[in-house]
């Protein structure tokens, strides 16, 4: 098995049609030496239904697991690449957006180029401003805090070899972020450019809350930015409360006013307080992040799985 495609499936009913026909065809070009690899990330839709009644007619050899409930994108993709049999192993949406023909130019770069991981960059977007603008602030913040070498416009889909992968399931880390991941085991990147596209079918699973769970992953992940934070507003606290100490001093001993002492008694209990509950959300986040770990829980539990493999189904005909 030359190449392994792993596709995560979550509320994708409406695309998985037009999604097999595109897989057919790719499998097409690759000759035959492409594994699809189907994750159904507890998907509450018909899409795990379309999907095995569609395979059979499809000539593909293909795997379809099903998670015994949402585990999340992270949980799924890792599960694919666990599952993965080929010498290089492409992840891409099953929404379409990301255009399928670019999976090809990755796999001939890992054929041909000294590189372990090729990461699609997108260029452009057919979205609407709403979302540009939230996604460019999202990876403008990725790249800024989180991740340097991360591209402007984010990362959606990659390839890797499969030793690359093996580092990458390696980690059983809870509450992490796979881009983080893949930016941190390092080795030999290409970046290959494209156009998104407009999404044709369904709405987007990726919500804003998912969004802002995914980024905090990612800074308690790889990051110390929340404990230098807590020690930015400490520093700035100890130096606003010395400096309304001197003020009060002042005028206290020189006549200039006179001050009764409750309201800034009660404003320094206030802000010192607050900025030790921040203290603790931080320490705390970490403990918990920490505590997740150590149940050494897995990260997604398989309740099915099928194969559908064309070589043995066309011997059990003849």
């Amino acid at each position: 098995m030359n190449y392994s495609l792993v596709i995560p499936v979550y509320k994708n009913e409406d695309s998985i049609e037009l999604l097999i026909s595109t897989l057919s065809q790719l499998n097409k070009d690759l000759n035959g030496e492409l594994e699809i690899v189907f994750v159904i990330d507890g998907s509450p839709d018909r899409s795990q239904e379309l999907i095995e009644s569609l395979l059979p007619s499809s000539r593909m050899k293909a795997q379809v697991l099903s998670s015994s409930r949402n585990f999340g994108a992270f949980s799924a993709i890792r599960m694919g690449l666990e599952a993965a049999r080929g010498k290089s192993i492409a992840v891409m949406s099953a929404d379409m957006q990301e255009p399928p023909e670019l999976v090809k130019e990755f796999f001939q770069a890992l054929d041909t180029e000294d590189v372990d991981i090729v990461f699609g960059v997108r260029s452009s977007r057919d979205d609407p401003w709403t979302s540009m603008i939230a996604s460019q602030t999202f990876w403008w913040f990725y790249q800024r805090f989180v991740e340097p070498d991360c591209p402007v416009g984010g990362v959606d889909m990659f390839a890797m070899t499969n030793s690359f992968r093996d580092h990458i399931v390696e980690m059983r880390e809870a509450n992490s972020s796979l881009l983080g991941l893949l930016f941190w085991v390092g080795g030999r990147r290409k970046f290959v450019s494209y156009h998104r596209k407009a999404r044709a079918h369904g709405k987007s699973a990726w919500t804003f809350q998912k969004k802002i769970t995914y980024l905090l992953d990612s800074v308690f992940a790889f990051t110390d930015l929340p404990v230098r934070l807590m020690m930015l507003v400490g520093a700035l606290g100890i130096v606003l409360a010395l400096l309304l100490a001197l003020i009060i001093f002042t005028w206290r001993f020189s006549g200039i006013g006179v001050v009764p002492g409750y309201a800034g008694t009660m404003l320094t209990i206030l802000f010192f307080g607050a900025l030790n509950l921040f203290g603790l959300g931080v320490v705390g986040n970490y403990s918990w992040r920490s505590y997740e770990n150590t149940k050494r829980r897995p990260l997604n539990i398989i309740a099915n799985r099928k194969s559908f493999d064309v070589t043995e189904r066309d011997e059990a005909i003849k």
